[in-house]
Order: structure tokens, then sequence, then C-alpha cells
């Protein structure tokens, strides 16, 4: 048992014998310096028809955990000790002891053992439909002719409820949504009624509403199949809703394990106790609003935006279908007050981050103004500039990307790309720069000398630190945050949240706030706008709007989010929207 371990109380007898035992489990990576232990004595148990949630931050040695019961870690990384006991159909196996390429684990992987992994895009060939895919899967492991192997990827993707299976089965993984590629993948993984079913961060990247479809999914395909289902993540409101038991794993090992009610209502280890602090803390507005809420009405207008539009037309092409034009944006009318932050929330495709890009002129929208009140109370269109104009305004106005690690470029230090606006705009050069880039890495937590360093030498975190430093270096009024934090774990969210709102009450900021995550939006919003199908269908302050949703889109968000305290499951029990 590794030190600090907390151990579950007993379990009843008729759970005893599980599925799987994995005990001592470690891992080691060898590097220059020595060994990096990723996985350091790891145990615990699945049982059939149960769920265990292996929760805990990036670089804990979650999904390292994971893939060494399928005997795919990657080089040069290897199983260093313990043991992977499997019961299975050919008696107990002990697949840590197995030849990773051998006939056996090949058998027992995909077969009886099936994983689905975050990132969907990257599991799926590119070059061949989803039909094709799956009839590999099925006959790799059966012993099933072409055309009955076919019939069962239909009977697959009609049980994971993708529409008009038939049609979908020609498909190649780029035509279907984010949520329709993840229910293929999980088709995949059922194609041969596996024993364990191990789930890699299957939802982080989906918006709340088809996030709690995917759920439903697990869960009824779960009863229906009897499956144990190691589930990784770290979403503390999914791990509330789904798990069974909860292991809670920090710098490679274990620190606590038992029922899930026993982790979130009375969690022994201070690490565990962290990460529900720092989800419970999103549920409830941040203290720095309350202090602003009163002078925020009589604030002057800083963004009008009327009428904006926004419209795709089809490519055509040698390899392109054409198709219907889309519109992405239609009519949005929104207004921002200086020091305020409106949050813009809604699913995947519903418009937000194309809303955002047309008011920053990343992208030109067809339609509508776009209404800037400058320092001395003049107001431009911002629609309207020239590139002369559209650099002074972005003086003004900044934005922060999702991605972290894709909007810092890797061949430029941190003082770079944080002092690159600078210089670009005529501002500050020489040393002037460099203290200067110094005083904007202090400011939002990292020393002066994180200057001289690449961004690939930064967690996510920090990047995104950089990122904000980078936004605020030219002292802008107004920053459209696109999912600026959806790609944090949940304690480094709530550290970049805070260092914003901190940032907003000094700089006198305004947000405009694009996010799928309610509980975000209602921790930092002063209001939020609702979008749906490039539509603001309702809008108010951030409590009328999460306590009493008028528009029946909005309530059917809101039921989706899952909340972090077991007693209050309720996904199952959600409101769906149908546009009529």
């Amino acid at each position: 048992m590794p030190e600090g371990l907390v151990q579950a109380p007993a379990m009843p007898a008729a759970l005893r014998q599980p599925v799987l035992e994995v005990r001592n489990l470690t891992i080691g990576f060898p590097l220059r310096q020595g060994t990096l232990r990723a996985v350091d004595g790891v145990d615990f148990d699945l049982h059939a028809g149960k769920t265990l949630c292996l929760v805990g931050e990036s670089g804990s040695g979650k999904s390292a955990t994971a893939r060494a019961i399928l005997r795919i870690v990657p080089r040069p990384g290897q199983i260093e000790a313990g043991s992977i006991l499997y019961r299975g159909a050919g008696g107990e196996t002990d697949i840590a002891k197995l030849d990773p390429g051998g006939r056996q684990v090949r058998a027992i992987r995909g077969g009886e053992i099936a994983m689905i992994f975050q990132e969907p895009m990257t599991s799926l060939s590119p070059l061949h439909t989803i039909g094709f895919q799956l009839v590999e899967a099925i006959r790799l492991h059966t012993r099933l002719d072409r055309r009955a192997a076919r019939a069962r990827a239909i009977e697959l993707l009609r049980r994971v409820e993708v529409p008009r299976a038939e049609n979908a089965f020609e498909r190649y993984p780029f035509e279907y949504s984010g949520g329709m590629r993840q229910r293929a993948m999980i088709a995949m993984a059922l194609a041969c009624n596996p024993k364990i079913l191990i789930a890699d961060e299957p939802t982080t990247a989906l918006d709340v509403t088809t996030q709690a479809e995917i759920l439903d999914l697990m869960r009824e395909l779960q009863r229906d199949l009897g499956m144990a289902v190691l589930f990784i993540t770290h979403d503390m409101g999914v791990v509330a809703e789904i798990a069974d038991e909860v292991a809670v794993m920090h710098r490679g090992r274990l620190v606590e394990r038992g029922p899930v009610e026993d982790i979130f209502l009375a969690p022994q280890a201070a690490y565990s106790r962290m990460l529900i602090q720092s989800v419970l803390r999103l549920e409830e507005p941040a203290p720095q609003r309350a202090q602003r809420a009163e002078r925020l009405p009589n604030a002057p207008i800083l963004l009008k935006v009327d009428g904006l539009t926004k419209v795709f037309a089809p490519r055509k092409g040698l390899f392109r279908r054409g198709g219907e034009a889309v519109q992405a944006v239609a009519g949005v009318q929104l207004e921002l007050r200086e020091g305020e932050t409106l949050g813009i929330v809604g699913e995947s495709g519903s418009g937000k981050t194309t809303l955002g890009r047309c008011i920053m002129r990343i992208l030109e929208p067809e339609g509508g103004s776009i209404l800037l009140r400058q320092r001395d109370g003049s107001v431009t269109d911002v629609r309207g500039l020239d590139r002369a104009g559209l650099r002074q305004a972005h003086r003004e106005m900044r934005m922060i990307f999702q991605d972290p690690y894709g909007s810092l470029n890797p061949r430029m230090t941190v003082g770079e790309v944080i002092g690159e606006p600078l210089l670009v705009n005529g501002l500050l050069s020489g040393e002037a720069l460099r203290r200067r880039v110094g005083e904007l890495l202090e400011m939002v937590g990292l020393p002066a000398a994180a200057a001289e360093r690449y961004p690939h030498a930064f967690s996510g975190g920090q990047r995104q630190r950089i990122s904000i430093a980078r936004a605020v270096a030219l002292s802008p009024r107004l920053i459209v945050a696109d999912e600026a934090t959806s790609a944090l774990d949940v304690s480094i969210r709530a550290q970049v949240l805070d260092l914003l709102l901190d940032m907003q009450e000094r700089l006198g900021l305004s947000f405009l706030f694009i996010s799928h995550d309610i509980g975000v939006v209602r921790y930092f919003c002063d209001r939020m706008a609702v979008m749906y199908r490039g539509r603001i269908v309702e809008t108010g302050s951030t409590e009328q709007v999460c306590s009493a949703p008028e528009h029946g889109y909005t309530r059917a968000l809101l039921s989706a989010v899952p909340s972090a305290d077991p007693r209050r499951r309720g996904l199952g029990r959600r409101s769906r929207y149908r546009d009529e």
C-alpha cells in the first residue's frame, strides 16, 4: 500500500472478486538525469457493472496507468514493477507480464478490454470511412464475414444513437461533429462486447449538452452490457455524476481511494480537498463581482454590437462537395459597459467564437455595426476601419485564445512574445521594453527571469498566463477571451480566473468572455448572453439567467451541467430542447 493512501471501507462480499486487479503498478520513463516515475505503486480494482473514476490534474499519471492496462505505454516508458491481473475468458492473466506486441495481449486489447481516447480525430483514420474502420475492428476480433460485419457496424452506430446510421456508415470522420465522432469511437470500442471499457477524458472537448448525452449513453450501455468502466477525468462534476468509486492521483501516486460520496463529502487527503474546493468555488459568484455590481449600471457603454451577421459560403472544388451557406452569426445585438464582464455561452457550433472573431475583425462580417467608445469619448465603427485604423483599434481591444500551446510562437522567447505588440506599435524598445516585459510577467505571477525561456518550458497554466501578459501589454480596455480556461485543470482554471479578476480591478478591463463552461461563467461574469444557432436567445444578469432561465434552450443548457455533489445527480432528468 503506497504511503499516505486512504483505503476505502471493506466492500460487500458480492463485489470482492474484481474483473481487474492492479497492484503496485510502477511505470518509469528513462531520462538523462535518471528515471521519471510517472506511476509509482498504484493499486485499484475494477468490478463488473461498476465505474471507477481515476481523477487528478495533468501530469498525475492517469493516462499512463490506463495505457499500461492495454500495454500501450509510449516509448521509452515501461512497466518496472507490479501486476495487472485480468480475469477474462481465458482465466486469470497478468497483463503486465505479456509481450506488448504478442498475440495474447492483442486478443485482449480491443476484444476484451477496449479504450476510448480523449481526441477522436487523432484516433480515427482521416483516410477511411467510419464504416470501414468499424468493420476492420469487428473482423479483427470475430469470425464474421464482411457482409455480417457491415450489418454489425450499422447496428452499433444505431446503438450509440448516430442519426441515419446507414448513411453515417459511409462518411469520413471530418464529416462528423465532435459528439458524433465520440459516439463512433464508443461504437468501435463496443464492437466485441468488452468486459472492461477504459475512457480517457472522453468528454473534455465537448460542450455540456453533448457531454451529458455521451455520459447518458455510456451509463445505458454499461447497464445493458454489465461492463466495468475505468473513467479518467479531471472534471469533478462528471465524477460526482457517474462514479461508484473514486481514486485520486497526484504526481504518480494514489493519495485517496473510496466510494464517491466518501471522497466528495469527507475527503481525507489534502490534495482531494483542494480539487473539490476548486470546483465548488466555481458554483458561486466571485467575491470581486459583488464589489462592482452597484457601479456597473451607471458605467458608460464601451462596446455596442448591432445586427452583426456572418455567413460562411459553401466551398467548392475538386475534393469538396459544396453544400449550403451557413449563417454563423445572425443579427446579433449586445452591449458591454466599461469594467463589465459579459459571458457568451452556447454549444459548439452556436456561433460564439465566430462572434468574437468578427468583433475583432479577424473575420469580416457581412452586416451590422461594431461601435467602440474611444478614450476621448468618441465612437468608432470598427467594421468600417481600414488597416491603419484597425491597428489603432487593436490597441484598445485584444484577444486571448483557447489553446495556450498553439497561440505562442515556439521559436520566440517569452520576452519576445510579450514584447512583440509593444515593438510592432513602436511604443518601446531596448532596455525600456525589457523592463516592461519583466513588469508584465510579475503582474501575471511569473518571475521576470522567465523572459529568457521558450514557451515549451512552461506548463499549460503558465502559458496561459504568458498569453494574458501579451494581451494586456498595450493597456487595452477590452479583452475578448475565447475559451481561455477550457484547456486547463480545475485548480489552474480557478487561479487564472482570479488573476483575470485581479487585473480587471487594477487595469479597468472589460471582458467579452466566450465559454461553454457554465460554472466558469457563473463565477466570472456579471451578465451572460446565450447563443443558439447564431442568435442570442436570452440575455440578463448571470444570477437571473442561471436561477430563472426564460428560454427553453437556456433551461436545457443549465440542466446539462453536472453538479459537484454525488447526492444531486440529475443528468438523467435533464430537459431537452427541440427547435421548432
